[in-house]
């Protein structure tokens, strides 16, 4: 069982207002994109070995906007439902208190995914950052479930695709020898 830190959790407010618990990951997710040049980031990607079922990078933005915001929506029925002493189970409000948490805590790994990966080419540091995305996911999602079917079936496309994102990290690094700085890319096309 998790605990409730209020000092790394989203405030109660956000989930209890389904505009802001859904625009919050988008809009953070966003910036973090933006943060690392997408120019630069397809064009390093581009330049990588690239592993079987690689989409094109255009992919990416539409497909983490999506789960983003179903992200935040399923986080807003999960606490609010659970918050709710009227309609929750017993050990529901202590249940989203935890699942508050760990939603705060899966965001902050998925947000610093990208700068380790492209911001500081740190592919085996962004691999690990992602294995742990999957398992407090995996947890999450669980208590999602239950808390609120709805927002659990709502994490269940962002599982399947932190799957496939942790096998694009893990064949990008190997298929590259774990070096993706773009003057080593370069070394190796030429």
């Amino acid at each position: 069982m998790t605990t409730y830190i209020p000092q790394i959790t989203i405030p109660h407010a956000v989930f209890a207002n389904p505009a802001a618990s859904v625009l919050l990951p988008i809009a953070l997710g966003t910036g973090v994109g933006f943060s690392t040049r997408p120019k630069d980031t397809q064009n390093s990607y581009m330049l990588m070995k690239q592993p079987p079922l690689r989409p094109p990078p255009y992919v990416f933005g539409p497909v983490w906007t999506l789960l983003y915001g179903l992200m935040g929506y399923a986080a807003h029925r999960a606490i609010t439902a659970g918050m709710n002493p009227l309609t929750s189970s017993v050990g529901g409000v202590r249940d989203a208190k935890h699942a508050a948490t760990l939603y705060s805590v899966q965001l902050g790994l998925n947000l610093i995914w990208m700068p380790l990966f492209f911001g500081v080419r740190k592919p085996v540091l962004a691999l690990a950052d992602i294995a742990a995305l999957v398992g407090v996911n995996g947890y999450l999602t669980y208590l999602f479930f239950q808390l609120d079917n709805v927002a659990g079936w709502c994490m269940a496309p962002y599982m399947g695709w932190l799957g496939f994102a942790t096998y694009l990290n893990a064949a990008l690094g190997h298929l590259n020898d774990w070096k993706i700085s773009d003057e080593d890319l370069r070394k190796k096309k030429n």
